[in-house]
C-alpha cells in the first residue's frame, strides 16, 4: 500500500514510518519543517506538509491509499498547551482535505481522556482529573486542555462522512520502548492496564494492522496491555 504519515518525525511517527516500511510499504513521511528530514531518507518519500491547512494536505495526500496522523500541537508540554487548539483546526483541515480524495482513510492517533470509564462517563470530565495531572502525567493541570482538545477533534471526525478511525491508546504516555505485537483491543472504554503504558512501537504495530485489515470506519478504539 501506499501510506502517509502526518507527524513522520515524532515519537510515534517516526516508529509508524519504520513499521510501515517493515511491511514492504511504499511510505511518504511529512512534516512542516523540511530541517527535521532525516539525513538517511532511507525508502521514504519526505515530503513538506503543513496539517493544518486543507489546501496543503490535499495536495499531499493524493494517490494514498491510507494516511495516519501522528502528530503533536507542539514541541513540548508547555507550546502544547498552548497550541491545543490546533489538534481541532488538524481535524479539520483533514476532513476538509479527504472530501477532495473519498476513498482514502484515515488513522488518527488521539487520546485516553475521551474513553469511557463507565457507561457515559468519559475520563476527561471525572472529577479531580485535571488536578490529577502533576502526579499521573508530570504535566501541569492546564494540559487538561489538550486532553479536551483531542475529543473535540475526534468529534469532528464522528460528525462527517468521510473513511476515518481514531485510534486513543489506553496509556498516559507513549513512550520509546519494546516491540512486542502483544496487545488488547477495545473499544470506547479505557482499558484496565494495571498502569502499564504501551510502547510507541506497539502503538505502530496496531495502526499498521488497521490500516492493513481495517476493522473500525468510522469508529474510534483503544489499545493497551
Amino acid at each position: 500500500m501506499d501510506i502517509g504519515v502526518f507527524g513522520a518525525t515524532g515519537v510515534i511517527g517516526s516508529r509508524v514510518v519504520a513499521e510501515a516500511i517493515r511491511r514492504g510499504h511504499r511510505v511518504r513521511g511529512f512534516t512542516g519543517d523540511a530541517a527535521r528530514f532525516p539525513r538517511d531518507r532511507g525508502e521514504v518519500t519526505w515530503q513538506v506538509a503543513e496539517w493544518r491547512d486543507a489546501d496543503s494536505v490535499a495536495a499531499a495526500i493524493g494517490g494514498l491509499d491510507v494516511v495516519i496522523s501522528a502528530v503533536n500541537a507542539g514541541r513540548g508540554i508547555d507550546e502544547t498547551i498552548a497550541r491545543a487548539g490546533d489538534f481541532v483546526a488538524g481535524a479539520e483541515a483533514m476532513v476538509q482535505a479527504l472530501a477532495r480524495h473519498p476513498i482514502i482513510r484515515v488513522i488518527v492517533v488521539g487520546g485516553a481522556g475521551s474513553l469511557e470509564v463507565a457507561p457515559g462517563r468519559q475520563l476527561v470530565d471525572e472529577p479531580g482529573f485535571a488536578e490529577g495531572l502533576p502526579r499521573e502525567l508530570g504535566v501541569p493541570t492546564e494540559y487538561h486542555r489538550v486532553v479536551s482538545a483531542l475529543r473535540d477533534a475526534l468529534n469532528v471526525y464522528r460528525v462527517s462522512n468521510r473513511r476515518w478511525t481514531y485510534l486513543s491508546p489506553s496509556s498516559g504516555r507513549i513512550e520509546p520502548g519494546e516491540r512486542t505485537g502483544r496487545f488488547r483491543i477495545g473499544g470506547d472504554q479505557l482499558l484496565d492496564t494495571g498502569g502499564r503504558d504501551i510502547s510507541a512501537e506497539d502503538l505502530a504495530v496496531a495502526l499498521l494492522d488497521e490500516a492493513e485489515l481495517p476493522q473500525h470506519i468510522q469508529r474510534r478504539f483503544t489499545v493497551g496491555y
